[in-house]
């Protein structure tokens, strides 16, 4: 990933935040030439470790042995940022077009786990904090549905580790800008909904 030092996202809870909130991860492995990639929802157990878990009929956990090495993407927010948002524009309207965004990139490796305790392990986190994040006290419970079903459910994924060994992080929201246009930039985020940029922003403007 190309990180200039002035986007590199340094910040450890905002890096979680971001991957807790977005979770959907991209994994990316190599295999024989070619790229293979696998949009999987990720949840971080420990400091270095995530889990998650994949269809049965998914040939990653056949294709790759234990180990193999893996990046996890994680992007939230983006946007498309005109000329127009910057008031300097009008004085010397040396602006072009840009795009902010933030992404994690997690390099490490994946160990599968074929057990039923590990699967009903990461099934049951990651229903446990996502249902209570979106439906609170109204949550979905794995007790709700019939055991045979879920039992028939879990036969059919596979669970897995992440473990990570090297963390890319990058915040491109306008930090390259003139104060004024950086705050009109932040404004202009809060304004189209697009909160998370929005409250980064906020948090960069607080820290100066």
């Amino acid at each position: 990933m190309y990180l200039p030092p002035h986007f590199e996202e340094t910040t450890e809870n905002e890096i979680a935040k971001l991957i807790e909130q977005f979770p959907l991860a991209t994994i990316v492995c190599y295999s024989d030439g070619d790229f293979i990639a696998n949009h999987i929802p990720l949840l971080r157990v420990e400091q270095n470790l995530f889990v998650g878990h994949v269809a049965k009929a998914n040939s990653l956990h056949s294709l790759f042995p234990n180990g193999m090495s893996a990046i996890a993407i994680f992007n939230s927010e983006d946007a498309y940022i005109s000329p127009n948002l910057y008031p300097t524009k009008k004085e010397t309207h040396l602006h072009v077009p840009t795009w902010n965004y933030q992404v994690v990139h997690l390099h490490g490796k994946i160990t599968f786990d074929h057990s039923k305790k590990a699967k009903l392990s990461v099934v049951g986190k990651l229903t446990k904090m996502y249902e209570k994040m979106h439906f609170g006290a109204k949550e979905w419970k794995m007790s709700d549905a019939p055991a045979d079903y879920m039992e028939q459910m879990l036969d059919n994924i596979v669970s897995f580790n992440f473990d990570v060994q090297k963390i890319l992080a990058k915040s491109k929201v306008s930090q390259n800008r003139e104060k004024v246009d950086f705050n009109s930039v932040a404004e202009a985020m809060g304004d189209s909904n697009k909160f998370f940029l929005s409250n980064t922003m906020n948090r960069i403007k607080g820290a100066e």
